[in-house]
């Protein structure tokens, strides 16, 4: 007796092309996103919770005391060279007055960093979002950006980070999402999509 397999519906192509498709849209924007850093060996200034290492490159925007470093700025046996920077409040609270401002001195070799950044007449920034933009004075000019999200712990200040090269801790939620994450993100999406697409198409055959 010869067996032959049913044709499956048209509704269960259609599905299945819909959900292959999202997943490689989805696949392609988690893995493609731009990330807003600047290019390694650009000058640049990051911030750092207190505690982190003024030579460790990494920008922590999450925090709730900390500091700014600046690297990889021009090398000068008579540094002359300071970065003028302003703290504001991001739209839409309202952007009057800056809430900080101060300078960084650069050393000989191009680096250098503020002390724990906080407004007058208080111990540090209330929590919210901030944007930090900076200038060079004197040089080459040279200026940038950076977003600030302040989140204090409530009833305490928050602990340092430890002094450990690597920079000890976990990562901040809001660190940009690495191709290696995004590839796991992805590969579980398209486990989850066939397992859907196989139980849709029990469910057509059970039917028919």
């Amino acid at each position: 007796m010869s067996t032959s397999s049913r044709p499956r519906p048209a509704g269960v192509r259609a599905s299945a092309a819909a959900v292959l498709a999202a997943l490689t849209v989805t696949g392609a924007s988690l893995i493609t996103a731009p990330a807003a850093v600047a290019a390694p060996g650009d000058p640049d200034v990051v911030i750092h919770k207190v505690g982190f290492p003024f030579d460790n490159q990494r920008n922590q925007p999450l925090v709730c005391d900390f500091y700014l470093s600046a690297f990889n700025f021009p090398e000068d046996p008579t540094p002359s060279q300071r970065i003028s920077w302003t703290i504001d409040r991001q739209p839409p609270a309202p952007r009057t007055d800056p809430v900080a401002t101060g300078e960084i001195t650069l050393a000989a070799d191009g680096t250098g960093h503020s002390t724990p950044v906080a407004p007058p007449n208080a111990a540090r920034l209330p929590d919210g979002n901030y944007v930090l933009t900076w200038r060079t004075i004197g040089g080459t000019l040279e200026e940038g950006r950076r977003d600030i999200n302040v989140d204090c712990p409530l009833g305490g200040l928050a602990g340092p980070e430890g002094a450990v090269p690597a920079g000890g801790g976990g990562l901040a939620l809001t660190q940009n999402f690495s191709p290696v994450a995004g590839a796991a993100a992805v590969g579980l999406a398209a486990v989850g999509g066939v397992a859907y697409l196989r139980l849709r198409r029990r469910r057509a055959d059970g039917a028919a």
